[in-house]
């Protein structure tokens, strides 16, 4: 007992608690440089853990919050170009593959075996929830991004209408089946469709549902294939396990007979969505939903959070449940023999640039947001969850009711979904295939005839690197 004591409060002679403040004395006064996205993750970071940071250590931090767009672009001039303006970057899961692929990151495994004095004993890889597998270097388990948000993209209701007794025997009267959360896509259908003509004969502005369908954004690409599809049992995008195509020609699902009809389910929500629907974002989807304008919904858990418990940013708090999304039949059984996924697994991380000249202090800093100590307050303002032990920590079963028990549904189901797939060329086949969903959602083309075209697109673009 006398030797875990001693393990546990010292590390290379140094006060654990101590251990930041005395490591970096070698950095202070150094200036990190760092860009995110804007999420409520980040405005964490930069308003609570940056000045904790900053005054243990001596070491300051410059972080910029940009839009996902303009985060994006950032960060790829300045890795492409290797200018070394950053020491740390935002690394959305479904775009670490290119990074990797373009040998943009440092290996933090491999950093962290070479400077053994850097490494805090406050710190492990092994504290983490599966996510951070997705960033993982290819064929290895050495990881080059620490972990700061994850969120499950869930299935959304509203309680105070689901459990109203008199809406529950108008639709019983309708459909002939109680009203529950719709666990299958003809249950959601059903339920979104009613709470339209609901909505209608009450006078209310009440829609059944909100979707992400902006003509000419990423988001509606990303909620198609990352959470209707998938939904369907349609999975990696519907291109083939080695990566030669998309076409059912060609052993891909892209085009196949249950995609078509997982894109058709989607459009034909549209007229029973809000008009904001029709051009809506994932920040627009979110701000329909906390306003009380739909019924239930696919709903990211970042958002989840503010929506069930924030009266400033929603009018529906306390009223929020939280369920696995709908399936067709034979997907969630797949998901559980490892054979597929019910939906998306989001977030992102931090990793130091190649190019960072920063290295060492960047290192201390990214140790520092992934220590336990923290985990649970964070996760406690803004839903996020990288820790194992976050998610049966006291105080997060407690808050857990009044959240829908989304930390529930983390906890037993998250290993159900995944992030995208693991491809090198993420951003060039969703330019490739998001032509033809934007006709689809303006009615140029049909769902059927989009997705042929996409299938098609992605077949030719994966013939090149070949020939």
């Amino acid at each position: 007992m006398f030797c875990i004591g001693i393990q546990q409060g010292y590390a290379n002679n140094q006060p654990i608690d101590n251990w930041f403040a005395t490591t970096a004395e070698n950095y202070a006064g150094i200036t990190l440089r760092g860009v995110t996205e804007d999420t409520a993750a980040s405005h964490y970071v930069k308003n609570i853990l940056i000045p904790a940071f900053e005054q243990e250590t001596g070491i300051r931090i410059d972080l910029e919050l940009a839009s996902w767009e303009e985060m994006y672009d950032k960060s790829i001039r300045d890795l492409s170009q290797k200018n070394a303006t950053y020491d740390f970057i935002y690394i959305e899961q479904d775009i670490v593959y290119a990074y990797l692929a373009q040998g943009f990151l440092v290996n933090l495994s491999q950093l962290l075996k070479q400077q053994p004095e850097l490494a805090s004993p406050q710190f492990s890889f092994k504290d983490f929830t599966s996510y951070l597998h997705f960033f993982r270097g290819s064929g290895t388990d050495d990881i080059y991004a620490i972990p700061f948000e994850s969120f499950l993209k869930l299935y959304a209701y509203r309680r105070d209408l689901f459990e109203d007794p008199i809406i529950s025997h108008a639709f019983q009267e309708k459909y002939g089946y109680p009203l529950k959360p719709a666990r299958s896509i003809r249950e959601f259908n059903d339920i979104s469709v009613f709470f339209t003509e609901w909505g209608k004969k009450q006078g209310l502005a009440l829609w059944g549902t909100t979707i992400q369908a902006s003509p000419g954004h990423p988001a509606s690409f990303y909620e198609l294939f990352e959470t209707i599809l998938p939904s369907f049992g349609v999975y990696n995008w519907g291109i083939n396990q080695d990566m030669s195509g998309a076409t059912m020609k060609k052993g891909g699902t892209l085009n196949s007979p249950k995609a078509k009809k997982g894109f058709q389910f989607w459009l034909d929500l549209l007229p029973i969505s809000p008009p904001e629907s029709y051009g809506s974002t994932w920040h627009e989807s979110a701000l329909s939903f906390s306003s009380g304008r739909v019924a239930h919904g696919w709903l990211y858990g970042e958002n989840i959070v503010p929506t069930a418990t924030e009266p400033a940013q929603s009018v529906i708090t306390g009223k929020v449940g939280v369920a696995l999304p709908p399936l067709a039949p034979g997907v969630l059984e797949e998901a559980k023999k490892g054979k597929g996924y019910i939906g998306y697994y989001d977030g992102g991380a931090f990793g130091i640039p190649y190019s960072s000249q920063n290295k060492k202090a960047a290192l201390l800093w990214l140790q520092y947001i992934g220590r336990p100590s923290i985990q649970t307050e964070w996760a406690l303002a803004t839903g996020r969850v990288v820790h194992r032990a976050t998610l049966v920590d006291p105080k997060i079963r407690a808050k857990d009711p009044y959240l829908g028990n989304y930390f529930s549904v983390v906890r037993e189901y998250g290993h159900l979904f995944s992030g995208a797939p693991p491809f090198a060329e993420h951003a060039a086949l969703r330019e490739v295939i998001s032509p033809f969903i934007y006709q689809a959602i303006r009615g140029e083309l049909s769902p059927s005839e989009a997705l042929d075209l996409a299938a098609a697109a992605v077949d030719l673009m994966l013939e090149v690197p070949a020939k």
